[in-house]
């Protein structure tokens, strides 16, 4: 599904205040009933995501952390930049006093508008730095936000459970998912070279080579695409938005074309039309594996 950067931002526009939840999704594609789910999800995703990096700085003060996790609740003082802060004092371990069962991790995440997952492992760290005798390791954190269940205690183990299953945008379950459809899609990609009876290498056999930074494919003899020379194919499965893409570009893309030549992006949930504009200097963006592939082949016949 290929936007042009109205169509993009009019939908970007009403992400700005819908909470992350699989109800704002359904509400999203009734909205835009044109649209294909996975594109939808994509975008809601990239978007929540730049949502959180902005306000990421606030919620890991020392100030908010405390407030996120103590007992008791202490006065302002005069603090009145805390006072969004101070208001959710006490909600977890008070909350979780009155019903260890009621999902109050989760329901501070959203009050204070901060990614479940992410909430759960500030919590985790904070409750660990006051039962441990060291601080937690990053491994361990990790280990435990996969599986709850190594959590010491019970009722915060299944406050950290409802934060990740419960979370469509972050967390060991999303990271599970996105790289089990980035690999499905990377199949895909292969299953269509072959059917096409195009040579080529793939990101293991190229780093076996001694690569370091590789595009997915590597086609051994470059095809023609829309009057351009292919030699090399990176699948991504998500929606190319300007800041991915740039980033892509930036981090992957004019390196691969540094080192193997002109190749082809293919964003598997679409793209913005406005960024397909490096065609003439060697980087093509398509939505789908093209049809119109112009092999060597077909050049001498």
């Amino acid at each position: 599904m290929i936007l042009t950067k109205a169509q993009y931002e009019e939908i970007a526009q009403c992400l700005v205040s819908v909470p992350p939840t699989r109800q704002s999704l359904r509400k999203l594609k009734q909205r835009f009933p044109s649209q294909s789910q996975a594109t939808l999800l994509s975008i809601f995703s990239q978007e929540y995501q730049k949502h959180i990096k902005r306000t990421h700085a606030k919620h890991h003060t020392s100030e908010a952390i405390e407030s996120y996790y103590q007992r008791k609740t202490e006065y302002l003082k005069g603090k009145c930049a805390f006072l969004e802060i101070r208001r959710s004092a006490n909600r977890y371990l008070n909350g979780v006093v009155k019903n260890g069962a009621a999902p109050v991790l989760l329901d501070l995440a959203n009050e204070v508008d901060y990614a479940p997952s992410l909430m759960a492992r500030l919590i985790l760290e904070r409750f660990l730095q006051e039962h441990e005798e060291t601080a937690p390791s990053k491994s361990v954190i990790n280990s435990m936000l996969r599986d709850p269940s190594q959590i010491p205690d019970g009722v915060l183990a299944n406050q950290v459970y409802q934060c990740i299953v419960n979370d469509c945008c972050y967390g060991p379950l999303v990271d599970c998912i996105k790289h089990a459809i980035g690999h499905e899609h990377e199949v895909l990609l292969r299953d269509l070279l072959l059917e096409k009876n195009l040579s080529f290498l793939d990101e293991d056999q190229l780093r076996a080579k001694g690569y370091d930074k590789t595009p997915d494919f590597i086609l051994q003899v470059p095809v023609a695409v829309e009057g351009h020379i292919i030699h090399w194919i990176e699948s991504k499965a998500s929606f190319g938005d300007e800041c991915s893409h740039h980033a892509y570009l930036h981090d992957q893309f004019w390196s691969y074309w540094n080192r193997f030549g002109p190749g082809l992006v293919i964003y598997w949930y679409g793209f913005i039309q406005e960024l397909d504009c490096n065609r003439e200097r060697g980087i093509l963006l398509k939505a789908c594996f093209p049809t119109n592939i112009v092999t060597l082949c077909h050049s001498l016949a």
